[in-house]
């Protein structure tokens, strides 16, 4: 039977009595979820509502274009949403389409994996300057995220700083000091290629507030950054004092990490008078402590505060704000601290950016609403690789089946039949599984024409529009 025939026979049949369970969120943890759910439990049914009308989440929008590998984990993702039992329905924003009530009324069981989609803030002087960009809004801007088809982004400058020495902030540096041709092989959108080509970047800082043993980056990144075409890295020998000494004594990824920046520290790059060579500049215990514009409120400038570290040991010592300043000149700044998430639904509490949870269960007192779960970064924090959000989606997945297993099958809740009526009455254009293959297979063929693996439909519109065609 085919997948298509298969969904239509199960939909239009009597209704089951297996739990009926909602993931909001088709990201890396919604789908690595739904992947243990449909492997350890006989009988369940999943729907999952995503606030696209696309799947996929943070892998379709926050990895870097020229990461194509760590895109693979689509073709598991395709396989779990290809089940009989499993449903995607695109296009459906929690809180206003439909609310978290009303899903806990018709569902057995609620997870939200809606990950975290806002930017923080630094919180300092002359924030809001022109050609101050969010890390985050620069990615969703090359990767095809609809809400930032219209980021303005200046690239005409010589400098750029970038705020943050995590792996959003090595993609943003790799991105903008990669050589066009290499980026025009990829699923990078075509506005910010064209945008790209123009760019006069010559040289970009990476500032962080603590030292080489405290960077948050991965050795992976950091080795793609210094092998990089037409690049230079060039760091201050001054930041590395005495580090050599403590290696030994370092865990064995810290350690591998830390030998790679002391061996490219030791190249002792410099700068040359050559058009074609770019540089890439990590700097070490400095905080910004306020932006620098001119009369236009452009940005020329980062006034950083120097700190230094303290304590006995060089590996534990803490970094604290000493009353010097220096001035960085730029006119391109990207902050890159971290995201957080958002309050999608009145019903939510957030704490610092997430969902207060007990591995991965939301406390309630309400005994006659279905259980609240939550999973990735939602209820973790913005932290760790894709391994880390499977690895708790997993765990979380394992509570809920222990929980569904325990329901009493004769009272089974109505799922997705009964909250369409809700959806239907403000959206008539859910997205489902057949609609996405049509949006894939558009965007495959798109970018077959321009030499690329796929150009990426960025407006929410036209997705809806080769949906339903």
């Amino acid at each position: 039977m085919s997948y298509k025939l298969m969904k239509r026979v199960l939909s239009s049949a009597p209704h089951k009595k297996c739990p009926q369970v909602c993931i909001v969120g088709a990201g890396p943890a919604g789908f690595y979820a739904a992947m243990h759910l449909t492997k350890k439990l006989q009988s369940v049914n999943i729907d999952i509502l995503e606030k696209l009308p696309v799947p996929f989440g943070l892998i379709r929008y926050g990895v870097a274009p020229d990461h194509p590998e760590v895109k693979n984990v689509i073709n598991q993702f395709t396989k779990v949403a290809q089940q009989a039992n499993v449903n995607f329905y695109g296009n459906i924003t929690l809180g206003k389409d439909v609310d978290l009530e009303q899903l806990r009324q018709n569902y057995d069981a609620v997870l939200l994996t809606y990950g975290a989609e806002e930017d923080k803030l630094l919180g300092i002087e002359n924030e809001e300057a022109s050609n101050v960009i969010a890390a985050r809004n620069f990615v969703g801007w090359y990767n095809g995220l609809p809400a930032d088809k219209h980021l303005k982004i200046d690239l005409s400058c010589r400098t750029a700083a970038i705020l943050g020495q995590g792996n959003v902030a090595l993609d943003v540096a790799r991105i903008l000091l990669t050589p066009i041709d290499d980026l025009r092989k990829t699923d990078i959108t075509e506005h910010a290629l064209s945008v790209l080509s123009e760019s006069k970047l010559k040289e970009i800082y990476l500032v962080g507030r603590r030292g080489p043993l405290q960077v948050a980056f991965t050795i992976k990144e950091l080795r793609e950054q210094l092998k990089l075409k037409n690049c230079k890295t060039i760091w201050n020998e001054k930041d590395f004092q005495d580090v050599e000494k403590v290696v030994p004594n370092l865990a064995r990824p810290r350690k591998r990490l830390t030998e790679l920046m002391l061996k490219s520290v030791n190249e002792k790059h410099t700068i040359v008078d050559d058009p074609n060579t770019k540089y890439f500049k990590p700097i070490f215990f400095r905080s910004p402590n306020k932006f620098l514009v001119d009369d236009k409120k452009q940005l020329s400038g980062i006034e950083l505060t120097c700190n230094t570290l303290v304590g006995d040991s060089l590996e534990n010592q803490k970094c604290v704000p000493t009353d010097q300043k220096e001035i960085l000149n730029c006119n391109l700044a990207f902050r890159s601290i971290g995201y957080k998430s958002v309050k999608a639904d009145k019903d939510l509490i957030l704490n610092q950016g997430c969902i207060p949870n007990d591995k991965g269960v939301v406390e309630d007192a309400s005994s006659k609403l279905a259980k609240l779960y939550v999973a990735g970064w939602l209820g973790t924090g913005p932290v760790g690789v894709i391994l880390h959000t499977m690895g708790n989606a997993f765990q979380v997945a394992k509570v809920m089946c222990d929980d569904l297993s325990k329901l009493n099958s004769d009272h089974r809740k109505a799922g997705f039949e009964e909250v369409k009526k809700t959806i239907s009455k403000n959206n008539d254009n859910v997205i489902d599984w057949t609609g996405w293959e049509k949006i894939d297979m558009f965007e495959v063929e798109q970018g077959k024409k321009i030499g690329k693996p796929r150009e990426k439909i960025c407006d929410v519109e036209k997705m809806i529009e080769v949906a339903k065609a």
